[in-house]
């Protein structure tokens, strides 16, 4: 199964009504779009607001993603939580209903010592027979894991189980520093809104995980990088970067704030509404700001 996990597989937004509930028809809309642009699957992850959804809600989603995907492509649960018991309902959860693979942020309410880190992911890899991403969310939260953690997991289960995600800075040189640790055996995802793909693309990545808001262009850069054509996917990677800047600088709100604002901007999303608390909201000049790179990116990308 893992080596079908590949290519272009964007985390979905969760979009929401003025009451906090799942816009259904939206979520319908937002993975139709998905596979029209060519993707080869999708996730729930960071950016699906998984850690603000409750937990019958979160495995309400994985049902309804797995019901509106309907076969087109591969459909990856997030899993990640702070108890291994929390963890493991998510999992067995997202495996009855039709998820072909898992992908799980350690807990981030506390530091963990690494037997106890191993423990949770060899428990999730051990119960749950789905390949299972470890992802390293500690830019946005938790804890990094180390380069030595993660290649005695890849011995342990090898790679058609266990693969990567690592999104802890530096992300580039963490890349390298596992590929080489693992021998080249190590699949790894990039994510970040697509600012490091062609870096990441260079330094070994299977496939890449971004939002859904600028999708076609990501698509665009990734076929673009496989075919050797390098200008068109730095023409693409300028002002797709501007706009991922934007979102850097507020963390994970600030990317919830700008994608959801591009997802209603053109047309897949009724509601920019996201869960609160949240720490960011989208001011009217770094909306404006937001405005002009999409403008650019949309016309480039026509040009091609």
């Amino acid at each position: 199964m893992s080596h079908s996990i590949s290519g272009v597989l964007p985390v979905l937004q969760t979009p929401f009504d003025d009451d906090d509930q799942i816009l259904k028809g939206d979520l319908a809309r937002e993975i139709d779009w998905v596979f029209e642009c060519g993707a080869q699957g999708v996730c729930c992850a960071m950016v699906s607001e998984i850690l603000r959804l409750t937990t019958d809600e979160r495995m309400e989603l994985h049902r309804m993603v797995v019901d509106l995907v309907a076969g087109r492509g591969l459909v990856i649960a997030s899993v990640g939580a702070e108890s291994l018991k929390q963890a493991l309902s998510y999992a067995y959860d997202a495996a009855e209903h039709g998820c072909q693979a898992l992908m799980a942020i350690p807990p981030t309410t506390t530091a963990l010592p690494e037997e106890a880190l191993a423990t949770y992911f060899r428990s999730l890899a051990r119960e749950v027979p789905l390949p299972l991403i470890v992802q390293d969310a500690s830019s946005y939260v938790g804890e990094p894991l180390s380069i030595e953690f993660s290649v005695r997991l890849l011995e342990e289960f090898g790679p058609e189980k266990i693969l990567f995600k690592p999104e802890g800075n530096p992300i580039g040189p963490y890349l390298s520093s596992l590929r080489e640790a693992s021998v080249g055996k190590a699949r790894m995802f990039d994510g970040s809104g697509g600012i490091y793909l062609i870096d990441a693309l260079r330094r070994g990545v299977v496939g890449t995980m971004p939002a859904v808001d600028l999708l076609d262009v990501i698509i665009a850069i990734w076929n673009a990088m496989k075919a050797g054509d390098e200008e068109t996917a730095y023409q693409l990677a300028g002002p797709l970067g501007g706009i991922v800047a934007l979102q850097l600088q507020a963390g994970l709100d600030g990317f919830l704030a700008i994608e959801k604002y591009l997802l209603v901007k053109r047309g897949l999303f009724s509601s920019a509404r996201q869960r609160e608390p949240f720490a960011w909201s989208l001011d009217e000049e770094t909306r404006s700001e937001v405005d002009r790179l999409f403008d650019r990116l949309m016309s480039q990308l026509s040009s091609l």
